[in-house]
């Protein structure tokens, strides 16, 4: 049971104010000072982490924020002289926020550094404003950037996670993939977007629960998981089938009806095919992660369901089976 320590219940609050105030401000003045206050909540919430990493990744994370927000300031004088220039930095200033190639740089090191729910809060939380802004930024400059951004994303988050054998890392790199997608639903609709990123919310927290419950960091921990559970088993490998995009799973849909926007748009073909070769990569090594907790887990650990946090962790997985249920419902109220 997760259970917030007063100071992390408070700055919780006040990144979430943070969040709705930018989110809803009409403002560029306020909805950076949304982006500030969401950024000094975040900071004392990835300090107050036991690992001793945790403060160089917390240092690395400000950093490249504050960069990122210096760069949005710099760019409000030059909207007035040169537009173009001022949507281009701003474009990618936000970029640099959520972690997109080529900006990508900084997010496995952060990642690698923290514990999973506050990765869990990187990946999907502190994505939110960023995105949204883009969604709000949509000219043809910001889009041949969203573009390039989006193949550069497909690709580096489908190769980078074949090397890694740190679960945190392969994460990461899975969050940058689906970044990548993030970047083409934003550019179509902002309905579509928002659906994308739900699931993903959903599907990325059904991941982390097991991972945390467990406290998996590296990839040589699958293999002597407390794994004698099937149902944590099949919990595991359907939800990491799911966040590959595996149908008929949760994660499956979104992932379809951005084809069919693209299809339906006749949209860059070669982008589409970028982001369908990375689905395939990136699903690659979500499978290599389950079978080895299936095939080769050890047989003389304990059930781990006697655990009252891991059979509680059970429940959000079997949730990207929602799909078998009702797939003609999303599909129509689409």
């Amino acid at each position: 049971m997760l259970i917030l320590k007063p100071h992390q219940l408070l700055f919780s609050i006040t990144l979430v104010m943070g969040i709705l105030i930018a989110v809803s401000s009409s403002s560029w003045f306020i909805l950076w000072m949304g982006l500030e206050l969401n950024l000094l909540s975040f900071i004392p919430i990835l300090t107050s982490s036991s690992n001793r990493y945790s403060a160089e990744s917390a240092l690395k994370y400000f950093l490249i924020q504050a960069l990122g927000s210096a760069s949005l300031l710099a760019a409000c004088p030059l909207s007035m002289t040169i537009p173009q220039l001022a949507v281009l930095i701003i474009s990618s200033a936000l970029l640099l926020k959520v972690g997109a190639a080529p900006f990508h740089f900084w997010f496995p090191p952060v990642m690698q550094g923290i514990s999973w729910l506050q990765s869990l809060t990187l990946m999907t939380i502190q994505k939110i404003t960023p995105i949204a802004m883009m969604s709000s930024l949509l000219h043809d400059t910001s889009t041949q950037i969203i573009i390039l951004s989006s193949i550069s994303s497909s690709i580096v988050g489908g190769l980078g996670g074949l090397n890694q054998t740190l679960t945190r890392k392969i994460i990461s790199y899975s969050s940058i993939n689906h970044m990548a997608w993030l970047l083409a639903a934003v550019s179509f609709n902002e309905r579509l977007w928002l659906i994308y990123f739900s699931s993903y919310t959903l599907i990325s927290a059904s991941v982390v629960a097991i991972l945390h419950s467990n406290q998996i960091f590296h990839f040589n921990q699958l293999l002597t998981m407390n794994l004698l559970s099937k149902p944590l088993k099949l919990a595991l490998l359907l939800s990491l089938l799911s966040l590959g995009g595996m149908p008929p799973l949760l994660g499956f849909l979104p992932k379809m009806l951005v084809i069919q926007e693209f299809i339906l748009t006749q949209t860059s073909l070669i982008w589409l095919a970028s982001l369908l070769v990375s689905a395939l990569l990136t699903l690659f090594f979500y499978l290599r992660m389950a079978l080895s907790s299936l095939i080769l887990s050890s047989p003389k650990l304990k059930s781990s369901l006697q655990n009252p946090q891991h059979r509680s962790s059970l429940i959000l997985p079997f949730l990207n089976l929602s799909p078998l249920l009702y797939p003609l419902i999303l599909l129509i109220a689409y």
